[in-house]
């Protein structure tokens, strides 16, 4: 099993007015940035991903979005590239660079391929289609969304794998000239991961391609009912999946009291408006999120991914006893939230999981002390689960063959002492 943290690093300024507030996600202007918190809080996020490989977690998650307070990361590979040098054991798993904004996808893969060098062979490289706040904010066509997507991953995966060098003439991309002088440590490449909330679309076309799924804090029906999609996808294909082509990301903190644990856990519904956070979605502009052409006519959803007035979870502004009672928050003492993290792997038997944390309007503090107790009991514990359960991450068992990887350590990294 695979054990990771993530956060979205949100904007945190109590001077802006935007705390705790149902701001409209692309309705806030930039006049309230201050570049001084700013500097402060990118430092801070580094930080916390530096202690939670200190504590043992076997990964760091990234994303990023754009033109919004919820999410820090403008550009992904920024914060890649310092941690790939200033860490030496974790997973650094981007998930992921949003393709269909890049006019250069070329140069993205020069970038990720110094980026496997730079951490000695740690990068994951997930690819997303980003939504309307992406086309929105980058002027990207969105009729071609998916079909530049599809272009720009093939075009990257040549690049990494085919000596150059090679022309390529695309419907989007053009260059006369492919020959990076950068290849990936990794062979053949770095993973891909695809994440998703989900379209029926992607998952298709990310168990046809073998890639591992990973569903970001959907409920646990839905969640199941989307990994079961890429189980039959799979057998459709001629191969059998499993826990190594699934994982989960959801919000589980955990501090020294109960009482204190559910004090700093309503802190995941108190921070900026994010549109991904349950209970502190905010308001969206449908004309932008739902941009013509972004999503085929023909495209299925699952029931995890409404968006609209009632949000993605069902119910705008869901109560944090809500989320408690379904686990899709998970906060107690390490005494009591090992069983629940149990329960939900019983349930959905994911070969890596995420623990969303340090978000809202979480302290730096509040976060240290959570990895602090993660690492003393819960990731111990949890790796034990996962060893009983037979849970095997994709570095333990090869997505791409489902063979085991007999030393998976040997996959992982040359450390940078």
């Amino acid at each position: 099993m695979l054990i990771g943290h993530f956060t979205e690093q949100p904007w945190q300024d109590e001077s802006s007015g935007l705390m705790g507030t149902q701001s409209v996600d692309l309705g806030i202007s930039n006049s309230h940035y201050r570049p001084e918190v700013g500097a402060q809080l990118y430092n801070r996020y580094l930080d916390e991903k530096v202690y939670a490989e200190e504590m043992g977690f076997d990964a760091v998650m990234l994303n990023e979005h754009h033109s919004t307070p919820f999410c820090m990361q403008g550009v992904t590979n920024v914060g890649a590239s310092i941690l790939a040098r200033i860490t030496n054991k974790v997973k650094i798993i981007i998930l992921g660079n949003v393709l269909p904004i890049w006019d250069d996808p070329l140069w993205l893969a020069e970038q990720l391929s110094m980026i496997d060098m730079i951490s000695h062979g740690r990068l994951v490289s997930g690819f997303v289609r980003g939504g309307g706040r992406e086309s929105w904010s980058h002027n990207s066509p969105p009729h071609f969304n998916r079909e530049r997507f599809e272009e720009a991953h093939d075009l990257i995966i040549k690049a990494w794998t085919d000596p150059g060098p090679f022309r390529w003439e695309g419907k989007h991309f053009h260059y006369r000239y492919v020959n990076p002088w950068a290849r990936p440590l990794q062979e053949p490449h770095p993973q891909v991961w695809i994440p998703s909330t989900v379209s029926v679309e992607t998952v298709k076309w990310c168990a046809e391609k073998r890639y591992p799924l990973v569903l970001l804090a959907t409920k646990l029906e839905p969640t199941r009912e989307a990994f079961q999609l890429y189980h039959d996808i799979a057998a459709e294909n001629g191969y059998e999946s499993g826990t190594q082509n699934v994982a989960y990301l959801w919000k589980v903190h955990v501090d020294e009291t109960e009482e204190k644990a559910e004090e700093v856990a309503r802190k995941y519904l108190s921070g900026v408006s994010n549109p991904f956070l349950a209970g502190n979605e905010g308001g969206i502009n449908p004309a932008i999120m739902s941009l013509p052409g972004h999503t085929s006519r023909n495209s299925r959803r699952l029931s995890a991914s409404a968006f609209g007035p009632a949000g993605r979870f069902g119910t705008n502004r869901r109560p944090y006893e809500d989320q408690v009672a379904d686990s899709t928050i998970i906060a107690g003492t390490p005494k009591t939230v090992i069983p629940k993290i149990r329960e939900v792997l019983e349930y959905l038997r994911p070969g890596s999981v995420f623990f969303w944390d340090g978000d809202g309007a979480m302290t730096h503090d509040d976060q240290m002390r959570s990895l602090r107790l993660m690492g003393e009991e819960v990731i111990p514990a949890v790796r034990e689960m996962g060893k009983e359960l037979e849970l095997y991450s994709p570095f333990e068992v090869d997505a791409r063959t489902n063979r085991p990887i007999v030393d998976a350590s040997a996959t992982a990294t040359i450390t940078a002492d």
